[in-house]
């Protein structure tokens, strides 16, 4: 993310109003009552709250943190928790409702919801982020839980973050084990194998699929990819496996406050990459061009000659104003991030022809895998990576499948049909249930 994309994220767009612009349009093509939209639309419930910490200098510093819960007419709503300086209640609840149709569209019983602290991990100790973390959970610990409302990890926020919250739930209810009140939790305190991969493996496992539909050889593509986090991390593995080049990865420099484009034409090794990325994902600028990575501006991802985009950074990435400078031989859209190419951008992708594999279809695998670790926690018996892998892959295939034989059958954009799968099974559990 460029430091001037940065400044309108943050200053212009608002996630929320697009996540309800994208359901507008799907709600038109369903014919939606008035009482369907206006539940849909809006999360069901949703938490703000104060988290006093005192800081490791003796102060007492308050952080604001937010749980919305969109909607959990399929099941016990399921979300990530995001640290992030910029974290406003409008992301969240943006967040909350793509994540209720993720898990519609790959079909797995649970709901959406999302949650967030306005706080910055890199200037915070380990201490000090722990107890943002304990405090997070007795803030919202009667509302959530196994059966109601299962969190996770997202942006900045890791498996140790995730026990200390596990810890803090269990303490609360009388020292009993709940190791099914969160996921992405450390393996062998109730984490699941394959779970660290989940999210860019499934991405990749549709990316193939689209490449098989499109006729396309993936030893024959190139790819350009935003972000190097888990995601992109683990999405670069498996492509690279599958014979795909990566020539560019953009990456967020914490100290300059802007990001950069690392380009390398003969291709982007990403263990190569990992020995000089800090634990956020931010490449170290100089040891990148001793290792022959041509430095180039932020946004200079987007405008690569390359097969596939993956943007895998953080939402509002691909607008109006710059999806023009895709280059012409760009064929797939791999959508790695949540909410990152805008209504209007999809306008023009979709008049180029450009292949887009939306956001809450490709990068499912995430939540896919939590529901795995989920039903493990739960049962006290746990798979082996290749059983969980293998049972990912099933699920982001069909999936896949049934979003791309419906878009095929009624010439729908690709996002638009993933939302009409996944809306009409929302849609549908409400009915069932007499709510509307």
């Amino acid at each position: 993310m460029a430091k001037g994309i940065h400044t309108v994220a943050t200053k212009a767009f608002n996630s929320f109003e697009m996540a309800q612009a994208q359901f507008d349009k799907v709600a038109d093509v369903l014919g939606l009552d008035a009482a369907t939209r206006d539940l849909l639309r809006v999360p069901l419930r949703e938490y703000q709250f104060s988290i006093p910490v005192r800081m490791d200098d003796g102060s007492v510093k308050v952080f604001r943190g937010f749980r919305v819960q969109h909607n959990d007419a399929r099941g016990p709503s399921k979300g990530g928790i995001r640290f992030h300086p910029q974290e406003t209640v409008d992301t969240v609840r943006a967040l909350g409702m793509w994540m209720t149709w993720k898990c519609a569209v790959v079909d797995i019983p649970l709901g959406g919801a999302k949650g967030g602290v306005i706080c910055d991990p890199h200037n915070l100790s380990a201490h000090e982020q722990e107890q943002i973390c304990r405090g997070w959970v007795r803030q919202v610990a009667r509302d959530v839980g196994p059966l109601a409302d299962v969190p996770a990890p997202d942006v900045m926020t890791t498996p140790q973050h995730m026990l200390w919250m596990l810890d803090e739930y269990e303490a609360l209810h009388a020292g009993r084990h709940y190791p099914g009140f969160i996921t992405g939790k450390p393996v062998g305190l109730g984490g699941s194998l394959g779970r660290t991969e989940a999210t860019g493996f499934g991405l990749v496992f549709t990316l193939r699929e689209a490449l098989r539909e499109l006729g396309l050889e993936a030893g024959q593509t190139k790819a350009s990819v935003q972000g190097f986090g888990n995601v992109a991390q683990y999405a670069i593995r498996l492509y690279r496996q599958l014979g795909g080049t990566v020539v560019a990865v953009a990456s967020w420099d914490q100290e300059d406050q802007a990001s950069y484009t690392f380009r390398k034409p003969s291709g982007v090794d990403p263990d190569e990459l990992l020995g000089i990325t800090d634990r956020f994902g931010g490449i170290d600028k100089k040891k990148a061009e001793k290792l022959g990575y041509e430095q180039l501006p932020g946004d200079a991802w987007l405008e690569q000659p390359v097969d596939i985009l993956i943007p895998a950074a953080l939402e509002n990435q691909i607008r109006g104003d710059n999806v023009g400078r895709i280059h012409a031989s760009v064929r797939i859209i791999a959508e790695g991030a949540n909410g990152p190419t805008t209504p209007e951008a999809d306008k023009i992708i979709d008049e180029r022809g450009i292949f887009l594999i939306p956001d809450f279809l490709a990068n499912a695998g995430g939540v896919t895998c939590s529901y795995f670790e989920q039903v493990q926690s739960n049962s006290n018996y746990f798979w082996e990576k290749d059983e969980v892998l293998a049972k990912l892959d099933l699920k982001m295939t069909a999936a896949f499948a049934a979003v791309y034989e419906l878009a095929k059958r009624q010439k729908l954009f690709m996002r638009d049909a993933a939302y009409v799968i996944a809306v009409n099974r929302v849609a549908q559990a409400c009915r069932d249930r007499g709510w509307v």
